[in-house]
């Protein structure tokens, strides 16, 4: 009877220094995961005349994903391999010069680079993400993708792989596919004739697959063909859909003087299509035009979760980097000026003065009091109360950055000052407008 008393106490101690460590952390919500596009919710959510365009584009998804599964168990079995063998885990952005004169896109150096990308591509026409494109061509029966899977996986995790063996095998995501476009749109122009074909033709199949990704309303998915979860929401995150709308308003306007007539013409299309929905994505919050979430839901336009730890909520980092587009379009629309005008404001009035961002990562970045310092904008903001929030990886969601888990403090960009571009930005294209 003593033991069992002694143990009751013991577990209400206990109990009373869990509550107390949960009043302590300020847990102000749970984060809930994207919901993903399926025949179920087009036929459910949408209008019956938008249901035809949205069922086709799902078919052709499914299509799609068969074909390059069919492709690959193809060069594996004419490899004779029985487990394919995986790429150089890297950067493949930064693996990708882009700051290069014209001349050097022509060079034996950039001609190898090339070949390597180009072994890389899809047979939907895009790439994966994280390749290290230093590395040897790729060969049969070597994956298009490294292995990406979370490293921190846990029961029902958001970023959980709908099929391990096939996780961003073509995707928008980590500036992937408009890169390897992007370069190979140089090196094309800079090998003449028949020896810069395939460069060529390999552009020209990426634009394709960003014509194939392109949702009927307008927006991108970070996956394509599409894999599930939150990788289906229109993705802004990691330049998925800017970088897509440049590389369709750089086809369009004519600086691809290889491209034929009807693919500029397509992509100047999808460039419209893109722009409107990008700018109907604009949260407004009490009437007035504020910013954009990472993520949004592929029929309703509103925000979306990601991976555990990302909430629906504003974002200064992403949507930084959209009104610094919008700014430099020609001519804008009474409807571009709006929406510059509604994110700035909101820079305005989000920037958090007085306080630094860092440490050592081994303890955990923090957030302190330094008198004089910022302006500093936090990555996420509250939709409904415009405050900072930050998120977890077991998907609670925080008002102090400092109560998160040591590992997510210092693995994640939870403040920036992408705000100050901005405004410095503003100041000349509203001067530049007088």
């Amino acid at each position: 009877m003593k033991m069992r008393m002694e143990r009751t106490i013991k577990l209400a101690l206990l109990a009373g220094v869990c509550a107390a460590v949960m009043a302590q952390a300020k847990v102000i919500g749970t984060n809930t995961p994207a919901n993903p596009l399926t025949e179920a919710r087009i036929k459910k959510e949408l209008p019956a005349a938008e249901q035809r365009d949205w069922l086709d584009y799902l078919a052709r998804s499914v299509k799609q994903q068969a074909t390059d599964k069919a492709a690959f168990a193809a060069e594996m079995r004419a490899a004779g391999v029985k487990e394919p063998t995986m790429p150089t885990h890297g950067r493949s952005a930064k693996s990708i010069p882009l700051d290069k004169d014209a001349a050097w896109y022509g060079t034996a150096e950039a001609v190898k680079l090339a070949d390597t990308i180009v072994s890389f591509q899809v047979p939907d026409g895009g790439w994966s993400k994280n390749l290290d494109m230093t590395q040897p061509a790729r060969v049969k029966g070597e994956q298009w993708a490294v292995n990406d899977l979370n490293r921190y996986p846990s029961a029902g995790d958001f970023d959980e792989a709908r099929d391990v063996k096939w996780h961003y095998i073509a995707t928008l995501d980590n500036d992937a596919t408009n890169t390897e476009m992007e370069y190979l749109r140089r090196v094309g122009a800079a090998v003449k004739g028949a020896a810069g074909e395939r460069y060529r033709a390999s552009y020209q199949r990426g634009i394709e697959y960003l014509l194939a990704a392109q949702y009927p309303n307008g927006g991108w998915p970070q996956v394509w063909p599409l894999e599930g979860g939150y990788h289906d929401a229109i993705t802004i995150n990691d330049g998925a859909m800017l970088e897509s709308l440049e590389s369709l308003l750089e086809l369009a306007r004519g600086d691809v003087p290889f491209a034929e007539k009807d693919l500029r013409m397509r992509a100047a299309d999808a460039f419209v299509r893109g722009m409107g929905c990008l700018l109907k994505m604009q949260i407004v919050v009490n009437g007035k035009k504020t910013v954009w979430a990472q993520q949004h839901d592929e029929f309703t336009l509103a925000p979306v979760s990601a991976r555990n730890y990302e909430m629906p909520a504003l974002v200064s980092g992403e949507s930084a980097e959209i009104l610094e587009f919008l700014m430099e379009m020609p001519q804008p629309t009474a409807e571009v000026k709006a929406a510059v005008e509604g994110g700035v404001a909101w820079f305005e009035q989000a920037a958090i003065h007085d306080v630094t961002w860092g440490g050592p990562r081994t303890e955990g970045r923090r957030l302190t009091t330094t008198t004089g310092a910022g302006p500093i904008w936090a990555r996420y903001y509250s939709l409904t109360t415009g405050k900072p929030i930050f998120g977890d990886r077991d998907k609670t969601i925080h008002d102090d950055v400092n109560e998160i888990s040591v590992e997510r403090r210092s693995g994640y960009s939870w403040y920036n000052a992408d705000g100050v571009r901005v405004q410095k930005r503003y100041a000349e294209w509203e001067k530049a407008a007088q």
